[in-house]
C-alpha cells in the first residue's frame, strides 16, 4: 500500500489533484471507521441515552502526586 501511494504521489500532479487524492483517502478512512462504531453501537444494543450518560461520565484517572 504505501509503494503504491509513493508511486501516486511521485507524479507531476497539481497542488488540487494532491488535495483532492488526499480527501478521497480521508474520507474512505472516515468511513470504514463509521461503519465500525455503527457495527459496535448495533453489537452492544447502544441507545442515544447510552451515548448522552456516556458523554457525562468523566473516565480520567485522578492526578496523584507521588
Amino acid at each position: 500500500m504505501q509503494l503504491e501511494l509513493l508511486k501516486l504521489f511521485s507524479r507531476d500532479l497539481s497542488e488540487e489533484d494532491l488535495k483532492a487524492i488526499k480527501r478521497l483517502i480521508v474520507q474512505y478512512l472516515a468511513e470504514k471507521t463509521t461503519d465500525l462504531a455503527d457495527k459496535v453501537w448495533e453489537e452492544k444494543g447502544w441507545t442515544n441515552e447510552d451515548m448522552d450518560r456516556l458523554l457525562d461520565t468523566h473516565m480520567r484517572t485522578p492526578y496523584q502526586p507521588k
